[in-house]
């Protein structure tokens, strides 16, 4: 049978409806207590989990196949930003789109998924406890480098944008979670475990109340409407342009290396996602203002990333079988 696709997806675009139908919801406050306070709450328990969930053992004992794991590491959050980065002499003459162009770098300094490059890459069989250790020490490293590299820019597109208050923030919502639930994973890694489904749609919820209430006040901006359709369908096509070439470059680069098929598809799989989740809590501790805008390319992405490459890993397990 068939295995449905991910209801999850539909969720984040039905989100975006009721924020266009509905922006002023994210204006509710009661007293101190906002949506924003419910979404860093969110954020803190979907670190904390993240820790929780990670096997050390898991994630370390794959450590001899240092080189595959330095060239992921590599595309993931050097090769993908220097790319964008080649465009900026050309944007910074446009100011008009220097937000998107952000978003779109935004997009390229984010880390790897964790679940479903494992999955995608189980499915293509692949090297499946080096995609296990990569997807997981991309979402770690993710957290430091992905801040460290829009601070080259949020400084000129937010004027004030806040760096050493902005990675306070980072530390105690993100960094401090994760090092706690990594202290706690030998005593509650099993509780974790047993709920994970639970757990797992807390994290999904959190996510979509980021999309709703970063939309809402975008809607309630008219943020969309200074831009057009035309820009945003740019927007699109490059971050498809984006996938294809770190897609098949991962790919031609590994077959140089002369990796085995197996660290091939770990290498082409792991190298090329990017998290929804990492870009979606992260954004809401680093941007203020309007976030919307810089979570579109990675809703594009991650959605586009999920569907076709479904299909490449059930076309490489065709292949074996």
């Amino acid at each position: 049978m068939k295995k449905l696709p991910d209801p999850f997806i539909l969720f984040l675009f039905i989100a975006i409806l009721i924020a266009y139908v509905y922006p002023n919801i994210s204006l509710w406050s009661y007293r101190d207590f906002t949506l924003n306070t419910v979404i860093d709450i969110g954020i803190i328990l979907v670190f904390l989990f993240y820790g929780l969930k990670l096997n050390w053992k898991d994630v370390f004992k794959d450590l001899s196949n240092w080189k595959m794991h330095l060239l992921i590491q590599s595309i993931t959050f050097i090769f993908f930003p220097l790319l964008v980065l080649c465009f900026y002499p050309i944007i910074k003459n446009y100011p008009a789109y220097f937000t998107l162009y952000v978003a779109i770098f935004y997009l390229a300094v984010l880390p790897s998924t964790v679940s479903s490059s494992v999955v995608m890459v189980s499915i293509a069989k692949g090297n499946i406890p080096s995609a296990i250790f990569n997807a997981s020490i991309s979402g770690l490293i993710g957290i430091i480098v992905t801040p460290l590299w829009m601070s080259l820019f949020l400084s000129k597109s937010d004027g004030d944008f806040d760096l050493l208050g902005t990675f306070l923030d980072l530390v105690l919502k993100i960094i401090l979670p994760v090092f706690i639930g990594a202290i706690l994973q030998p005593y509650l890694g099993f509780f974790y475990n047993k709920y994970k489904k639970q757990f797992s749609n807390l994290d999904k919820f959190t996510i979509v109340l980021i999309v709703y209430n970063s939309f809402s006040h975008t809607f309630l901006d008219g943020l969309f409407s200074k831009l057009g359709l035309l820009p945003l369908a740019i927007v699109s096509i490059i971050v498809i342009a984006i996938f294809f070439i770190f897609f098949n470059l991962s790919k031609w680069i590994a077959k140089k290396m002369n990796f085995n098929r197996e660290d091939d598809i770990t290498i082409q799989f792991c190298a090329t996602k990017k998290s929804l989740v990492h870009g979606s809590v992260i954004a809401a501790v680093i941007f203020t203002g309007d976030i919307g805008i810089y979570l579109i390319p990675i809703m594009l992405y991650h959605t586009f990333q999920l569907i076709y490459v479904s299909y490449i890993a059930n076309q490489y397990a065709k292949e074996v079988e």
